[in-house]
């Protein structure tokens, strides 16, 4: 049983929103999947894509042999450099 971490596609035609999931590599991409990840939805050009990744969850799986896709590495990769960013910069005094 081969894990990959991939995108599933949802949302509605030309808004697509994608789930990250743990998910054997026989299954289709919108079929079953082990566990859901996060989100992520592409924004118009000139935005930032919004990203939701449970980092803790992705490293998890990761140690335990899944693979992430390659679209899905760099998301990742987006996702870890901007909490490195929110966690360096100080909290808002109320």
């Amino acid at each position: 049983m081969a894990l990959k971490i991939r995108m599933q596609r949802g949302g509605s035609a030309h808004n697509p929103v994608y789930r990250i999931v743990v998910a054997e590599s026989s299954s289709p991409r919108d079929g079953r999947f082990v566990e859901v990840l996060g989100t992520y939805a592409p924004k118009a050009r000139g935005q930032d894509p919004e990203h939701r990744i449970k980092l803790d969850r992705v490293d998890y799986w990761k140690s335990v042999g899944a693979t992430p896709s390659d679209t899905v590495a760099d998301i990742i990769r987006r996702a870890r450099k901007q909490a490195a960013a929110e966690a360096a910069t100080p909290a808002a005094a109320k």
